[in-house]
């Protein structure tokens, strides 16, 4: 689990919708870069300003789209027509 603490309204909101729809969000502090379920968001009484924690389920990242893809098919279907 990962415990990330923001002060921004328009962050705190999106992580909400992220946790209503079930989608997953990514988090960017510092030098790392979280993605991952959204498990919670609670409002923190005890800062002077508003803030929120919000709880984050990292998820492995998926590999990227282009190393999944085959060779091209183009050469194949040239073949039968010359």
């Amino acid at each position: 689990m990962f415990i990330y603490e923001t002060t921004d309204r328009k962050e705190a909101r999106r992580f909400r919708i992220a946790q209503f729809n079930g989608r997953t969000a990514t988090v960017r502090s510092a030098d790392a870069t979280i993605t991952g379920r959204i498990r919670s968001i609670v409002e923190s009484k005890t800062s002077v300003a508003v803030a929120w924690i919000i709880t984050i389920i990292p998820e492995e990242p998926k590999p990227a789209a282009s190393a999944l893809r085959l060779a091209p098919r183009m050469r194949a279907l040239a073949e039968d027509y010359f």
